[in-house]
């Protein structure tokens, strides 16, 4: 009799563990993180590119200092910032890495716009395999923002539904997650005029 009650109670117990969570929270957890390392990855290969790219640029347009000491600054400012996994749950430093992210982003796009004065530099293949590289590091940085956003989504949700709210609130502690947002002036479209 002894025996069956301790079976009852070690099945219950198990079946309880199976539905708390726990486990479940840690591992959309490390799918945040992995998808970060993803984002991070992504925008180092635009960081590692950019120098090529300014010096292609630099032989063709050597009056265009201002522009290309821009793309360089932005460059070395989004360098500079120290990126941990800490930073993921800080919407403030967050905020700030992605306003860092975006002026790179604003400095490329003035740099572009120079490219476009220079037909010979457009016509450089050299020029021509950093700017498709650049453009589709651009959208490989576009994917994994949306892949972090939804490991961030999933994360989220999880631990603030029942039960999994609850083995958070008492064994893990763990941070809602911030997503990546529009940068500031997103919402309006672009004016183009001919």
């Amino acid at each position: 009799m002894k025996r069956i009650i301790l079976l009852v109670l070690a099945a219950l117990t198990l079946s309880g563990l199976t539905g708390c969570g726990y486990n479940v929270m840690q591992a959309q957890e490390e799918a945040v993180f992995a998808a970060w390392g993803d984002v991070e990855a992504t925008y180092q290969r635009r960081a590692d590119l950019i120098p090529n790219l300014v010096e292609v640029v630099k032989g063709y347009a050597k009056h265009e200092a201002e522009t290309l000491t821009a793309v360089t600054e932005a460059r070395a400012k989004v360098g500079s910032m120290q990126v941990s996994k800490e930073m993921l749950s800080n919407p403030e430093t967050f905020a700030k890495f992605q306003q860092a992210q975006g002026e790179l982003s604003s400095a490329l796009s003035r740099l572009m716009v120079v490219v476009e004065r220079y037909p010979d530099l457009k016509a450089n293949q050299n020029f021509l395999d950093l700017q498709n590289q650049l453009e589709g590091t651009e959208n490989r940085i576009n994917v994994a923002r949306t892949r972090y956003n939804k490991a961030v989504q999933d994360f989220n949700t999880s631990i603030r539904t029942f039960p999994n709210s609850l083995t958070n609130k008492l064994l893990l502690h763990l941070e809602r997650k911030e997503p990546f947002k529009a940068e500031e002036g997103a919402k309006t479209a672009p004016k183009i005029k001919f």
